[in-house]
């Protein structure tokens, strides 16, 4: 070990397009909070960054901007991204002036060069000593545990916010790939599109991000094969926790704005109407995942025939998601360990073997 290693902290971030993940060699995650970035537009100063600045999304007065720095997994803003990801590593290292760190970034597996360098140059600004990009998949594969060095095919699908990486890896390497700018934010858009078509209201891609959590399905089997409506209890008695009723509930009233009156309006949408929604966004994903399939060497899909698909990122929490595709492909779907960790802690496990 050199004399600045002694100095130095081994860090590794899924920089996202909703969410921002930091990891710190022999601590895990220590950072987990939206990218967001709330900007005061006289200044250009930071006022909040993560959960209170998305916390201001679609309710800041005009002198302030709640906006979000990453677009489709890549850099749209700059200055505000250095001023987020500074913020995120001095949170990680608990402001700890004099430690400097080396940094592993998870990159969409599409970006330009002219993209990496963007993201390595804003690290390096954010107090970074030195800087590796990793292909998302890649890193994805890492956290879930999947054998990426062994000469067997591995089939990886992260779905974030921003993007849809998905690859075939196999000895260390990514064989077929392809990176989709469609994911969680266009499904987003999508409910919020929809319910104003039908219902001629007005809603936040703050409350479609909220529906999606609770009614966002790709598959009415899911809510046949699970049982789950006959199952659902109302109380929490038995202590059943929120989320997990999220996983029963097939209708949810919502808030928002007549588009007729200006006035504010209320009704409840169901898990068909939701699905219905999204079914457009999740068949481009599902059309990608085949496209791969079709590139991918004999050798390999017979690996992947045996061993399946894994899914990571918060589309893997869409809930039927890994039915659909199962239906689609004739393959098995699994949903990895911490899905929405698995960026995260595979870029952790390459920065800890820097």
């Amino acid at each position: 070990m050199g004399f600045f290693d002694l100095f130095t902290q081994k860090i590794g971030i899924d920089l996202g397009t909703s969410n921002t993940l930091v990891y710190v060699s022999n601590k895990g995650i220590i950072v987990n909070e939206p990218s967001v970035v709330a900007v005061n537009n006289g200044s250009n100063e930071v006022c909040a960054v993560g959960e209170n600045a998305k916390a201001m999304l679609d309710r800041t007065p005009k002198t302030i901007s709640a906006i979000r720095p990453l677009q489709n997994g890549v850099i749209a803003d700059f200055e505000i991204t250095r001023a987020m990801i500074k913020y995120f590593i001095n949170k990680a290292l608990n402001k700890k002036r004099f430690i400097k760190s080396n940094v592993v970034i998870c990159v969409p597996v599409g970006v330009t060069s002219i993209e990496r360098r963007a993201v390595e140059e804003v690290a390096l600004d954010s107090g970074a000593r030195k800087v590796k990009l990793v292909e998302e998949p890649m890193a994805a594969a890492i956290g879930a545990g999947l054998p990426v060095d062994e000469p067997v095919g591995n089939m990886i699908i992260d779905i974030g916010g921003g993007t849809t990486e998905i690859a075939i890896i196999s000895l260390g390497g990514i064989v077929e790939s392809d990176s989709l700018r469609i994911a969680g934010d266009d499904m987003d858009v999508n409910i919020k599109d929809y319910i104003k078509l039908k219902y001629k209201m007005e809603i936040g891609l703050v409350t479609a991000e909220k529906i999606k959590m609770i009614l966002g399905n790709a598959s009415k089997e899911y809510y046949l094969e699970k049982n789950l409506a006959k199952n659902f209890k109302e109380t929490d008695s038995d202590g059943e926790s929120i989320k997990s009723k999220n996983d029963y509930i097939k209708e949810t009233e919502i808030r928002g704005r007549d588009i007729v009156s200006g006035l504010p309006l209320h009704m409840t949408v169901t898990s068909d109407e939701i699905r219905e929604s999204i079914m457009e966004t999740v068949n481009s994903i599902v059309n990608a995942i085949k496209r791969v399939l079709e590139r991918t060497p004999p050798e390999l899909s017979a690996d992947i025939y045996a061993n399946g698909i894994y899914l990571t990122g918060g589309g893997a929490l869409l809930k039927g998601l890994d039915i659909y595709i199962e239906k689609e492909t004739g393959l098995k779907v699994y949903i990895a360990e911490s899905p929405l960790q698995c960026v995260a802690l595979g870029a952790g496990k390459i920065c800890e073997d820097m």
